[in-house]
């Protein structure tokens, strides 16, 4: 291993969300036992935060309509099982499902945030207290997620002032963690520390998560640039697959794989064991009925297993 990263090693905490970003956004119908094989490779890789599933509408993400189905098989214990959710009965079904934590979506674009939750920013951030309240009563931790906070596919550029907006306003009701979301892929390192000092300052205490996307081949070095800022956990998707459905032309996030070559060999641990996480590669590639985007799905690690 090379140790050309921090002078001691750092845990670095990994929410793979492959089972629910990852397959939203996919053509090919993943079927329930598929996708519980999914994410048991994931839990025998180390993985211990997962993003299972979203409980929204399943006429608008048919790709996740069996949620509930899913939620009754999951393994229980060493994980914590995350599902997004958008609204009341979002959450209602999260807390029957047995859910341990919510994942609730603030957009900081007055027009996605219409396309993609049939809100304004206002009404989004009044749900959101409301949620907060609701999950934190039922014993579930919560994510608030700033998505489209590095640009909006409708309206170009977002602005930090905008979204230090957002946070403050939602901030209201103080969230267990709160995330920032390239959800389209434009960001670069200098957007990632001026929102990393946003945030730093405006929720200073709160644990800090990052969703990158890859779409312009900038998705390795902002999470490199968030760690440079002390980002506790960022998201990651195994094979690189996914994508937002109500975003023109996005494509998959960061892939886990890569993610974790970047970040073992820089000298950080992330508790997962790469090699039993590229094992689940071949069947997803099979499950997607195509190959996953990720580079060490075709590379390999290096130096090569034994």
């Amino acid at each position: 291993m090379l140790n050309d990263g921090p002078p001691t090693l750092a845990e670095v905490g990994i929410v793979e969300v492959a089972p629910r970003d990852g397959l939203q956004n996919e053509s090919a119908t993943v079927s329930t036992a598929a996708k519980l094989h999914l994410v048991s490779g994931l839990v025998a890789a180390g993985v211990r935060r997962i993003e299972a599933t979203s409980f929204v509408n399943p006429r608008l993400v048919p790709q996740l309509a069996d949620a509930e189905a899913l939620a009754e098989l999951l393994p229980r214990g060493a994980v914590s099982w995350i599902g997004l959710v958008l609204n009341d009965r979002g959450l209602d079904r999260a807390i029957a499902a047995g859910m341990d934590e919510v994942n609730i979506v603030v957009v900081a674009s007055e027009t996605f945030s219409r396309r993609n939750q049939g809100m304004t920013i206002a009404e989004a951030v009044n749900s959101w207290h409301r949620l907060a309240r609701r999950a934190r009563a039922a014993g579930l931790r919560s994510t608030v997620t700033i998505a489209a906070a590095f640009g909006c596919p409708f309206e170009g550029e977002v602005s930090p002032e905008l979204v230090r907006e957002v946070i403050d306003r939602c901030l209201q009701e103080p969230p267990d963690e709160l995330a920032l979301a390239d959800t389209i892929g434009v960001g670069i390192p200098a957007q990632v520390r001026t929102l990393a000092d946003i945030a730093g300052a405006a929720a200073p205490g709160i644990p800090l998560r990052w969703h990158f996307h890859n779409t312009r081949n900038t998705g390795y070095a902002n999470a490199l640039a968030a760690l440079e800022r002390g980002a506790d956990t960022l998201d990651a998707s195994a094979g690189g697959i996914g994508g937002c459905p109500f975003a023109p032309a996005a494509t998959g996030n960061i892939a886990t794989e890569d993610l974790l070559y970047l970040l073992h060999r820089s000298g950080y641990t992330t508790g997962i064991d790469e090699h039993a996480l590229m094992a689940v590669l071949p069947e997803l590639s099979d499950a997607v009925e195509h190959e996953v985007p990720g580079q060490l799905s075709r590379a390999g690690w290096f130096p090569p297993a034994g």
